[in-house]
């Protein structure tokens, strides 16, 4: 399903850290489609409510926890500046479908990085 909401369109996912060479591309490229697969069940599944965001995003999470190990296995990791960078996304993402009051930590309350 193509994703139809312009904001999202119109954002490059997890910019900073393709800025950065210490994180890999082709792991982050993993995250960035963890993102836009959670924009594509947002618009989809349409949540009526933060709970029911909330269950996305948390689903969404635990998909980023399982890339900690790729990010290892490249030599890199999530830490500080890429935890901050991928909570903002998720962010951006409840923002951009009409939850701006969600919560950020309940957002990725699932993550283990």
């Amino acid at each position: 399903m193509p994703i139809t909401n312009h904001q999202v369109v119109g954002h490059v996912f997890l910019e900073q850290m393709y800025a950065d060479s210490y994180f890999p591309d082709h792991v982050v490229d993993r995250g960035r489609a963890i993102l836009l697969q959670l924009c594509e069940r947002t618009e989809s599944e349409q949540p009526a409510n933060l709970k029911a965001l909330y269950a996305l995003t948390q689903a969404a999470t635990v998909e980023f926890n399982g890339l900690e190990a790729e990010f290892e296995a490249a030599g890199s990791g999530i830490e500080t500046v890429a935890r901050e960078v991928i909570a903002e996304d998720f962010w951006f993402v409840a923002s951009a479908y009409g939850f701006t009051d969600a919560d950020v930590e309940e957002l990725i309350a699932t993550r283990d990085w």
